[in-house]
């Protein structure tokens, strides 16, 4: 389950290293630019670049330094994503070798709370060329560590988002690393590579795991709660010594009246243990029920995702197609007023507009003068304008490019759109399916219970057949050994058989067997306990 996302903010959070845009105030960026380089890819360790980076850097004013923090552009997608991931109940922090002046205009842009960095060292507001901070020289898994320590979170529990070498050893130790357009190095470190400059597409990666968490922890949970319904029973079942409670059952007062209590009693035991095992069956069948819908979901909701991005996919070529298709048309509408054509069409509208003065309105002959005479002038500048052909060939290429494009558009986004409601109809499909296999639960832990219940009544009714047993057979005449009766040694062995035979399944009984009838009789007959 995730509980904390981490990144990195030098090109993931911000688009951009800040400390190279931070050397073109001293114009030592190209010599900053190479010794960053060198660090992204391992070739030198942290603590050297970074000492020998703010070096460079000595004078330089820290108020200029602010400025150039303010301006510094965020990755896109950047806000959609902290946006999102604070709205889903995570945890977001930044850990970065960079420095506070610029982490800080971030956390107030983004609303993230904690943000670990370094600090440059300031003297009257200029820089000394020193650095401290926790990232100097300690590595981002110890930050990190120190940030979860106290929040209850486990490294299990934490998304890690970097792209250069020092960023490995939290990608490598959290429950899932993402390298964000990153480094060989540290792509074959990481769970999930990104490869496009949007940190909108490592949301999706984190809110895909989220989805697979919701319905891994829903079985969880399920599972849980069955087995503890299942331990409840093992343990009603569990015997107290003899293995059965201790009966309070009042014996009739005749011989005759036990014996027909007796029969009541294994009819009464009979019953039960048919209702027992009808609950027994209808867990078993709930259970089943419930596991086949919990597979069911988990394979619908993977394939809303699968349109959910194929949604996304084909929405991005909309937007390129709308982006060619207008810059068609912007180009066209270049071309037109460079050609004349533009010029053309408007004097034309001139001279139309005159003309209908003219010959609708009541002018004084001054006034009508002058308008014939604008007319003139206009037809005599249209007479001299002439359309370069070149020119409206190439506006006619781009109209037809602009129009090829435009059906590209509407085919996208009807595929789009088919993509969005396959995406819909997979995700109620799943709500329908988690609905019913909550309900199999619950009829579950319903038919569990009850036939615990069930056990624990049979267990009373066999008590009490056990102190019915005890009057019957203390009331028994003994029998006298004849000699005449040739089987009565045979039958003393058959009987002691039957009693061992009784002993091994009331053993059996008590650790929770199921016995059948002629069992169940066996038992009564030697009244084992």
């Amino acid at each position: 389950m995730i509980k904390l996302v981490v990144f990195d903010l030098d090109n993931v959070i911000i688009d951009g290293e800040a400390i190279d845009e931070i050397g073109k105030l001293a114009n030592v960026e190209d010599e900053i630019a190479e010794i960053t380089e060198k660090a992204m890819q391992g070739e030198i360790d942290f603590e050297t670049s970074i000492k020998d980076r703010v070096k460079l850097l000595e004078g330089t004013s820290i108020e200029d330094i602010q400025k150039v923090a303010d301006e510094l552009p965020l990755m896109n997608g950047a806000e959609d994503t902290i946006a999102r991931l604070k709205e889903e109940g995570l945890d977001v922090a930044i850990i970065s070798g960079s420095f506070d002046v610029v982490a800080q205009t971030v956390k107030d842009k983004l609303g993230i709370e904690n943000a670990y960095t370094n600090s440059f060292t300031v003297e009257d507001g200029k820089l000394t060329g020193e650095v401290t901070g926790p990232l100097v020289s300690g590595s981002k898994l110890d930050v990190l560590k120190e940030h979860i320590e106290g929040n209850d979170t486990s490294l299990e529990e934490v998304v890690a988002v970097g792209d250069g070498a020092n960023d490995i050893s939290m990608i490598e130790s959290a429950g899932i690393g993402i390298a964000f357009n990153a480094k060989d190095s540290v792509k074959e470190k990481a769970d999930v590579v990104v490869d496009e400059k949007d940190l909108t597409k490592v949301l999706d990666e984190i809110i895909n795991q989220l989805s697979t968490d919701v319905v891994e922890n829903d079985e969880t949970e399920q599972v849980e709660e069955a087995e503890d319904a299942e331990e409840s029973t093992e343990e009603a079942e569990k015997p107290k010594k003899d293995g059965l409670p201790e009966s309070d059952f009042v014996l009739a007062d005749t011989m005759e009246g036990v014996r027909k209590q007796k029969d009541e009693k294994e009819a009464e035991i009979a019953k039960v243990t048919e209702e027992r095992e009808e609950f027994n069956r209808i867990a078993k069948e709930q259970r089943k029920i419930r596991d086949e819908l919990n597979a069911s979901l988990k394979e619908n909701l993977n394939k809303a995702i699968e349109f959910r991005n194929e949604r996304n996919e084909i929405n991005k070529k909309v937007e390129e197609a709308k982006k060619a298709r207008n810059e068609a048309n912007n180009k066209i509408r270049n071309l037109e007023w460079s050609s004349g054509k533009r010029d053309k069409i408007k004097i034309e509208n001139e001279i139309k507009k005159i003309d209908k003065i003219i010959e609708t309105r009541v002018l004084d002959i001054k006034k009508e003068n002058q308008l014939v005479k604008n007319a003139n002038d206009l037809r005599k500048q249209l007479m001299e304008i002439h359309e370069d052909e070149s020119v409206k060939g190439e506006a006619q290429e781009l109209k037809k490019l602009s129009e090829e494009e435009h059906e590209k558009v509407i085919d996208f986004s009807e595929k789009a759109q088919a993509a969005h409601e396959e995406m819909l109809k997979f995700f109620r499909k799943t709500d329908d399916i988690r609905t019913a296999a909550d309900e199999a639960h619950k009829k579950f832990i319903e038919a569990r219970k009850n036939a615990s219940a069930k056990h624990e009544e049979f267990k009373s009714i066999l008590s009490d057949i056990h102190v019915i047993n005890k009057k019957l057979g203390s009331n028994r005449p003994r029998k006298r050994r004849s000699a005449s009766n040739k089987s009565s040694s045979s039958n003393g062995n058959k009987n002691r058989e039957e009693k061992e035979r009784a002993e091994e399944i009331f053993d059996k009984f008590k650790h929770g067997g199921k016995l059948s009838t002629e069992e169940l009789l066996l038992l009564q007959k030697y009244n084992i306990n």
